[in-house]
């Protein structure tokens, strides 16, 4: 099969179309013929030699897929109401750059009907991403309050959007007037552009002082300081990703007057039956809201898998809104 080989940690050119032979599902695996490939921000950490794929995953980027289910388990198959020759998308640990991927049954969700390859591709890593953060972790709950960071992220996208399916106010940071207005078409009730105001502040303008009830945050480093201020008593700041820097400092005695939850997680590493709960909660609560066209994917680019080079150095310029997909049918 062909793939995307890295050939050096590094620059998005050391990334290249190779060969290799074809994995093989094992107990509780399917093998996916993938069309589709999602491009994600630790795609581009593990390119760069920063964030390696977990104990026995695949070497190979790319974090999630869709296509046809080719073979694999057939009582997993069965168990999980999905049988050879179904449209599927999965979020896996590894393998998604790739002609073929192994996922775990578990771990794939149908193509939501009306939905291509390409918008399917973008969802798992994204979706699981956010409800397992954005509901789970932090609690939010219809009437509350959420600030998004970098709403056109691929992330941010699709936070805005389920937050406000679940009844909350949505604000969101971005880096453009025009990033910002994409974030208010999406449906935030507003959206700040941090080049040129300060989160902080205008949180505060925007809620009369109260601040928000959830914070979804994928900067940390100095922008905690400023979150830990931003929430309102009893608020959740959840940490996603790490982009600002690894430490910052906060005061400690907001945290305790106002019963404040700082909290952060990372989907990679978690277990196949942790990945298969998200799953099964957002086949449930989100896929109706994907069929109905409440909650869309949005893709800001599709290229060709040859060209993944062009697909992270797009990501790493930061100016997409939404997200960036392989195809893998002109390849």
């Amino acid at each position: 099969m062909k793939f995307i080989e890295v050939t050096q940690a590094g620059a998005p050119e050391m990334m290249r179309l190779a060969q290799r032979p074809v994995p093989v599902a094992g107990v509780g695996e399917v093998l996916i013929k993938v069309s589709a490939s999602g491009v994600n921000r630790p795609d581009v950490l593990q390119r760069k030699g920063l964030y390696p794929a977990p104990a026995g995953a695949s070497d190979i980027l790319g974090l999630e897929v869709a296509g046809v289910i080719e073979s694999g388990d057939f009582q997993a198959l069965s168990q999980a109401g999905f049988q050879v020759g179904d449209r599927v998308c999965a979020l896996v640990s590894g393998g998604g750059y790739a002609q073929w991927c192994v996922a775990p049954v578990a771990q794939c969700l149908p193509v939501p009907a009306g939905l291509t390859d390409i918008q399917a591709a973008s969802l798992p890593e994204t979706l699981f991403t956010v409800w397992s953060n954005l509901v789970d972790r932090g609690r939010l709950v219809a009437g509350e309050s959420v600030l998004i960071q970098g709403g056109t992220s691929g992330i941010g996208v699709m936070a805005i959007q389920l937050a406000k399916a679940l009844g909350a106010s949505v604000l969101a940071t971005a880096g453009s007037d025009e990033k910002c207005a994409a974030c208010v078409a999406l449906g935030a009730d507003a959206a700040i552009n941090y080049k040129t105001h300060d989160f902080q502040s205008e949180v505060a303008r925007l809620t009369q002082g109260q601040g928000v009830d959830v914070i979804l945050d994928m900067v940390a480093g100095g922008y905690i300081a400023k979150e830990v201020l931003s929430l309102r008593e009893d608020g959740r700041l959840v940490i996603i990703a790490v982009q600002g820097g690894v430490k910052g400092e906060f005061d400690a005695g907001v945290l305790l007057r106002r019963r404040l939850t700082l909290t952060g997680s990372t989907l990679r590493v978690r277990s196949v039956a942790f990945k298969a709960a998200i799953a099964q909660a957002c086949v449930k609560q989100v896929w109706p809201l994907l069929i109905s066209g409440q909650i869309k994917p949005v893709i800001h680019r599709v290229f060709d898998a040859c060209d993944a080079a062009q697909a992270h150095a797009l990501m790493e310029s930061n100016t997409h809104i939404g997200k960036i997909v392989l195809n893998w049918e002109n390849s």
